[in-house]
């Protein structure tokens, strides 16, 4: 696991002193080694932060040259199958390995087999720069599913790249704008989509995805070498015909190798992140009956109730008899990280779990190297209860003629929301963790949901999305197009339409930003056992009926779990990994939310409508409505803009 940056220009720099200064914004994610290539002829230059994994020694260092001299490499990542694909080259050439690293085995089978061919057969997560030297071609590719970040584009004339924005940012000339159109992106989802990042003319490299940048004219040309929704329509067009039984047993043998490849090709300790679900538990048991000695493994707990999850893992821990490590994060313990939030991230990221993520992680780190999670097990097998309420839904309002939605859901809107509270507020209900339920709330936040005609619109822009009207808050945005708008999901069952613009998109863009930053923020790696590309595929090819039977989320993921665990243990209303964030918005980060959204400052600042970020400020004081998601979004977005008038000091 390592950080990389480098550029291609023509322009007279002191390429020693920027490529230093361009790792030098990437030491948590390598703080064991840095190296630097620059080859004046191209005027292309790599900068490399190692975080050291495989191969601790200086056999390892990067950027590497191939045998031939022809290839030069600077990769952040691990290729797990790398000591089969030394085997298979083995087999054909007879190579003499220098060591024992990874980076070396790829660089050979780009040589032998070129890049088509090695990427179908790799088995990791990559962010590659690859430097053609006969061919005067700079390759970046991104891994299958985006769980390593890349980041590309234009400064200044010079194409400039990096596993985060920060080399990015302090490469000579630096001044490219703030995207107001990314800035409503990020309103919408609170993470900025692939291809685009908060500035203009930079961008995030799409999953799956080789860009070919040429030398010569500085022409750039992409390519899909894999994608996630065309691959779900192909293995829904071959569906897994066997019994139950066989499915449970395929799973658990997929997963398993997947843990056991993961967690054996490391010279570094290990454990995994356990928070008592079904995936991180799932994926602790399996880790745990491979080894001979109790593995480690770590948790976040909550001091508000409703959202403390940690007893439970503490539970699975002790059944498992694993070393568990535990931490109670309270209102104080989130202020303390918010201020890093701008510092982790690099652009604007309001994912709320980021907090626990980033302080699981900081624990972790004390005792370990790597770290293995259990992310991707709803996206894959129908986890998320936004499945179930979105389908169910829309079987019911689909049955009513448009005409007859349009006129409910104007009616709503128009309603005056003290009138909607008043009338409903008497209904006195509480959902699975205790909380009182806001019905007015719920009837507004529902209403734009009845004027969708399609059921694919229907979830991505009122479930994937959590301000629909972004554009009315953002001052001089105008609406991009994103993965969800310009694909196609003609799917059977809409639970698995659903699932595959998840894992286009919310996964690559939210859950795994999420993990790889928090994580490397404290130089930690982790591995998604469940994104090895042959787990993928046995997922998708799944009937619906074995993800979710019976009412029952992630069926078939659960009957590998309970081989390993006892169900009592783990069937309770699912929390998720969330944060009490409407609490300590009113309470602990109180004072720092009214400082960042100062009427005078978001005035002058002119990027958000004053108007309604204030009116969800006094509505969410009140009580009467839960605006936490608006307002984080804002808040972290103001929190970032600060933290860019302290970055020259990084230049």
């Amino acid at each position: 696991m390592c950080g990389i940056a480098g550029f291609v220009t023509g322009k007279r720099i002191d390429a020693e002193e920027v490529l230093e200064r361009m790792g030098r914004t990437l030491n948590h994610r390598g703080p064991d080694g840095k190296g630097f290539f620059f080859d004046e002829k191209a005027g292309l230059g790599f900068s490399h932060a190692r975080l050291s994994v495989i191969d601790l020694t200086e056999t390892g260092h990067q950027p590497m040259t191939s045998e031939t001299g022809r290839f030069v490499v600077a990769y952040n990542g691990e290729i797990y199958n790398h000591l089969e694909l030394r085997k298979k080259i083995d087999e054909e050439t007879g190579t003499f390995w220098k060591g024992d690293s990874d980076t070396e085995t790829l660089l050979r089978a780009f040589e032998i087999w070129g890049i088509p061919q090695t990427l179908s057969q790799l088995v990791g997560m990559f962010a590659i720069a690859l430097f053609d030297k006969k061919n005067q071609l700079l390759y970046l590719i991104r891994d299958r599913m985006g769980e390593k970040p890349l980041y590309y584009g234009d400064v200044n004339g010079s194409f400039v790249f990096g596993s985060e924005l920060w080399p990015i940012y302090v490469f000579p000339g630096f001044v490219n704008e703030i995207s107001r159109d990314a800035v409503a992106l990020y309103m919408k989802h609170g993470s900025i989509p692939d291809p685009y990042s908060i500035f203009e003319n930079v961008h995030k490299l799409t999953p799956g995805t080789t860009l070919t940048y040429e030398i010569e004219t500085g022409q750039i040309t992409k390519a899909v070498y894999w994608s996630a929704s065309e691959q779900y329509k192909q293995n829904q067009s071959n569906l897994f015909e066997g019994t139950a039984e066989e499915g449970i047993r395929l799973l658990d043998k997929k997963i398993r190798n997947a843990v056991d490849i993961q967690m054996h090709t490391t010279d570094v300790p290990i454990g995994a992140f356990l928070s008592g679900g079904v995936d991180s538990s799932l994926i602790s048991a399996m880790m745990q009956s491979m080894s001979n000695v109790p593995i480690n493994t770590f948790s976040i707990g909550f001091d508000v109730p409703e959202y403390n999850e940690a007893e439970y893992a503490k539970k699975v821990a002790q059944h498992l008899g694993t070393n568990h490590y535990e931490k109670y994060v309270t209102g104080k313990d989130a202020l303390d990280v918010v201020p890093e939030i701008p510092k982790i991230y690099a652009e604007p990221f309001s994912e709320s779990s980021q907090i626990p993520t980033f302080l699981v992680s900081k624990i972790a780190k004390e005792k370990v190297t790597v770290c293995l999670s259990g992310d991707a097990g709803d996206e894959l097998f129908g986890g998320y209860e936004r499945y179930r309420l979105a389908n169910n839904t829309w079987n019911k309002i689909s049955r009513i003629p448009s005409i007859g939605r349009n006129f409910v859901s104007k009616g709503i809107k128009a309603a005056p929301y003290d009138l909607l509270y008043g009338l409903l507020s008497g209904l006195k209900r509480t959902n699975s963790t205790g909380k009182q339920i806001n019905f007015a709330d719920k009837l507004v936040k529902f209403a734009p949901l009845l004027q969708f005609t399609n059921r694919g619109d229907f979830y991505s822009k009122g479930f994937l999305t959590h301000n629909l009207a972004a554009e009315n808050w953002v001052n001089g945005s105008k609406g991009v197009a994103t993965v969800l708008s310009e694909g196609e999901f003609n799917f059977d069952s809409f639970y698995d339409e659903m699932m595959a613009m998840d894992q286009i998109s919310y996964l690559p863009n939210n859950n795994l930003v999420k993990v790889d930053r928090s994580a490397m923020a404290n130089s930690l790696e982790v591995r998604v056992p469940m994104l090895d590309f042959r787990v993928i595929d046995f997922a998708q090819s799944l009937p619906v009926t074995l993800k979710i039977h019976n009412g029952k989320m992630k069926w078939i993921l659960r009957q590998v779990l309970y081989q390993y665990v006892p169900e009592y243990l783990i069937e309770r209303p699912k929390m998720g990994f969330g944060v009490p964030l409407a609490h300590w918005l009113r309470n602990d980060l109180r004072d720092w939310t009214e400082n960042l959204i100062d009427q005078k400052a978001l005035s002058e600042q002119g990027v958000f409508n004053t108007r309604l970020v204030r009116n969800a400020w006094k509505d969410h004081l009140s009580g009467k409505k839960n605006m936490e998601y608006f307002l984080w979004d804002v808040l972290v977005f103001q929190s970032w803009v600060e933290n860019q008038k302290t970055l020259s000091n990084v230049k």
